[in-house]
């Protein structure tokens, strides 16, 4: 038995209805509750998850830190309690992670390692604004090799995801720039840096009436076709991560245009067809009529209460939160991810996004097709459009975890040219870990950097590689291929992945 409203939720599956729209008002209800209490009582319940947190297993330390005059009012800040639970040589990585936990944006991060943020603003031809970043470093003496990288993040990120990471060269963005790449980080309409439209007020309906259609037939080709015309290149490489692989499949497939100016696509941890959700109360999301996913989290923004119980709570449960709700919704353990990486970088994890954008997500991985959003309800008898991804031209190499619950690489191949499209398989890992992974240079950038023509970035060999020039030295001085490194310089590129630390502008302080 189904009715309109409920689409075909069967009165077998009305409780567990029940309980995910309670779920839903609960949260609503309590956030609102939590907003409005005194800051005295939220404290008090913090200092408590503080102290049990000190006698966990490995425990990381923090305390709320005092705001500086230059801090943004209302944010807060960390810093970091000293302990001898740790080695004199990880004392750098613990200060490193708290500059990135109290980072405001992509600039200050980047500033750690002592790079700078170019902010571009992309109008799309539908009136939104975009903040596209481009990475550059002023001081570098590592000359451009005259290609450009473009790199778009996933679902419900920001251009963020990119530099989270504690050792310099596990961000993928600083790799390409020392390589020579000139670098670029796009930003979908919605997120953090792209919430502004001519015509429509951000906290409109019309603002947020957007899915991956939108991505795909406007972001996308209007941010290309920027890039392009600001480095005066005639193409460029494109790397997604989860979501932002399937904008830019849907988008060669409707814009033919594109295959001249993108000259292959590198997709990490593509999602065009998941397998779908472990959860069975949100797999019943799946079933509803977008009626029903509008009535329990509006048809604006998705989940904005993250931002409040982020800024609240303290760093340790809300990355417990985080696995608890991945592990959830997707089966995701997160053991490649180290306990200190994702205090810096679930603290970047989250940026806005349209409810109708996910509604988009439960039709296409309740349809198994990789199709466009369909306005209708399934009873109408109309048809969904699908995305033509055979038309795809443009070289394509898919790099997946085997563990990935939202990768149907099977499904995924059937979609895509065969002749064009390659494919690498991590084993046992999953999502995340293929950009926030302990060992995402070796089991993925390697073969991202070979996708782009270049050899090893391997340390024993790197001396030998007349493409390749000299990492980055502690004291930010350069030497060519085959130059002698001046005395205490050092020497490989383990050497190179921590930069020194740079004071955060963001208020910390440390003990």
């Amino acid at each position: 038995m189904a009715i309109p409203l409920l689409g075909r939720i069967s009165i077998r599956e009305w409780p567990l209805f029940i309980i995910s729209l309670s779920l839903a008002w609960l949260e609503y209800v309590s956030s609102l509750i939590t907003s409005l209490l005194p800051a005295p009582i939220i404290q008090i319940f913090t200092s408590g998850i503080t102290l049990f947190y000190r006698f966990s297993a490995e425990p990381i330390n923090l305390i709320k830190g005092v705001s500086d005059s230059d801090n943004i009012s209302g944010t807060t800040t960390y810093k970091y309690l000293d302990s001898d639970t740790h080695g004199d040589v990880e004392d750098e990585k613990y200060h490193l992670m708290i500059d990135v936990l109290n980072a405001p944006d992509i600039q200050h991060m980047c500033s750690l390692f002592g790079y700078n943020i170019e902010s571009h603003i992309v109008k799309t031809t539908d009136n939104y604004l975009l903040t596209l970043h481009h990475l550059v470093r002023p001081e570098s003496h590592i000359p451009r090799n005259g290609k450009v990288i473009y790199l778009h993040h996933g679902l419900l990120m920001s251009s963020d995801i990119w530099v989270t990471m504690l050792e310099r060269h596990l961000n993928l963005p600083y790799l390409l720039h020392d390589l020579g790449y000139d670098v670029w980080l796009g930003n979908n309409r919605g997120n953090k840096y792209s919430q502004k439209h001519l015509f429509y007020k951000t906290n409109s309906e019309k603002f947020w009436d957007f899915s991956l259609d939108e991505f795909a037939l406007f972001d996308i080709p209007n941010t290309v076709d920027y890039i392009l015309n600001s480095t005066s290149s005639k193409q460029l490489t494109y790397i997604g991560f989860s979501q932002g692989s399937a904008q830019c499949f849907a988008s060669m497939s409707v814009n033919p245009e594109l295959k001249d100016k993108i000259d292959q696509v590198i997709a990490i941890s593509p999602a065009t067809t998941p397998h779908g959700l472990y959860s069975k109360l949100l797999d019943i999301l799946l079933k509803a009529s977008p009626s029903l996913v509008y009535l329990i989290f509006s048809r604006r923004v998705l989940l904005p209460s993250v931002l409040l119980w982020q800024r609240l709570m303290y760093p340790p449960l809300f990355d417990s939160l985080i696995d608890a709700s991945n592990y959830f919704l997707f089966n995701w353990k997160s053991l490649n991810i180290q306990k200190m990486q994702k205090i810096a970088s679930y603290a970047h994890l989250y940026s806005p996004t349209s409810v109708k954008c996910v509604v988009h997500w439960f039709q296409v991985i309740s349809s198994k097709k990789f199709q466009m959003f369909q306005d209708s309800d399934s009873m109408s008898g109309s048809n969904p459009i699908y995305y033509p991804l055979k038309n795809i031209k443009t070289p394509i190499h898919i790099i997946y975890g085997d563990s990935d619950s939202l990768v149907d690489i099977d499904v995924m191949k059937s979609q895509l040219p065969s002749d064009s499209t390659t494919v690498h398989r991590v084993h046992g890992h999953e999502h995340l870990d293929n950009i926030w992974g302990h060992d995402a240079k070796e089991e993925v950038f390697e073969h991202v950097i070979q996708y782009l023509g270049e050899t090893s970035f391997n340390a024993s060999n790197i001396k030998t590689k007349k493409s390749y020039l000299q990492f980055v030295t502690a004291d930010e001085d350069y030497v060519r291929d085959g130059e002698e490194a001046v005395s205490g310089q050092a020497s490989t590129v383990e050497d190179f992945v921590i930069s020194h630390r740079k004071p955060s502008t963001g208020g910390s302080v440390f003990v």
